[in-house]
């Protein structure tokens, strides 16, 4: 077999792979638009779920998978982005290194089951507070912690080296090397980590069964008092989210239109992953261009 024929054959092998790749993708989606989207109505996005009487919403579980989002994400970006740094940038090569690498490596591979058993004792249990928001979102900054981490530290060590040279040899810190010139550099990688972990965080439904609970009190949206109970913004409340909502529905539901809330559930959560990740990489884009002066 000559160079352009095997030059053919791996393109071809390449381009099915690639086809049959969006195939399953685009027929999966398909699938749950069509079962899902002719449930979803203004009534249905705006009213509470009920677990008894037909007709019940999701306006709880939205909000809630977007809180314990944003939650999480405030508490995992920082974290994972400060691991990715010291790991690329101060880490000397070493045993201990090496050790916190492993830990990395191991606790990116944990079930979601395991994370969840683990908040149920860390963050349930032990702190005394019970089914929380909080709860919820330590256990998915400890679940998604692993990829942030990675993720930064290969965007950093993906800059060219140059530019960090020229840096320094022009008498700049190594702190404001990293601060104007390798994150810069590197944010959209590090942007399109934060979207992946905010698409597991999205999604989970196994770690929160344990941690935030599969219940919400009933809630008042006028009340802003993050101390109060009945207010959204409470993050000491428990909180069923959406991906919670179509595990219970499915398995413990009780209510007439168990296929209608489960299917219109399903093609909400779809279609809000499918806006959250359109959304962070146009802000994505607009703050690279603002930090690196692009145009």
């Amino acid at each position: 077999m000559n160079s352009k024929t095997a030059d053919r054959l791996a393109t071809g092998v390449f381009i099915t792979i690639a086809i049959m790749i969006t195939a399953i993708l685009a027929g999966l989606f398909f699938y749950i638009f069509v079962n899902g989207f002719k449930y979803i109505s203004f009534d249905f996005l705006t009213t509470p779920s009920s677990n008894v009487r037909a007709g019940g919403g999701i306006r709880d579980q939205l909000f809630n998978s977007f809180y314990i989002l944003l939650i999480t994400m405030l508490i995992t970006v920082p974290i994972g982005v400060g691991g990715g740094i010291y790991m690329a940038e101060y880490a000397k090569p070493g045993k201990i290194t090496d050790l916190i690498r492993t830990c990395i490596e191991v606790l990116s591979s944990l079930p979601s089951i395991v994370i969840g058993m683990f908040g149920l004792l860390v963050f349930v249990n032990t702190t005394g507070w019970g089914y929380t928001i909080l709860g919820g979102a330590l256990a998915l900054t400890v679940f998604n912690l692993p990829t942030m981490v990675r993720t930064t530290e290969d965007a950093i060590r993906a800059v060219p080296q140059d530019l960090k040279e020229a840096s320094l040899a022009l008498g700049i810190t190594h702190w404001h090397t990293i601060k104007t010139v390798i994150l810069p550099t590197a944010f959209p990688a590090i942007l399109t980590g934060a979207i992946l972990a905010a698409g597991r965080v999205f999604g989970e439904a196994a770690a929160l069964l344990f941690t935030a609970g599969l219940s919400t009190p009933r809630l008042d949206y006028t009340n802003w008092n993050p101390f109060s109970e009945q207010s959204p913004l409470n993050i000491f409340r428990p909180a069923e989210t959406l991906a919670v909502h179509i595990w219970s529905v499915n398995t413990q539901g009780l209510i007439p239109d168990v296929e209608a809330v489960s299917s219109g559930s399903a093609a909400v959560l779809v279609i809000s992953v499918l806006i959250f990740n359109l959304a962070a990489r146009w802000i994505g884009r607009i703050i690279h261009k603002r930090i690196t002066a692009t145009k």
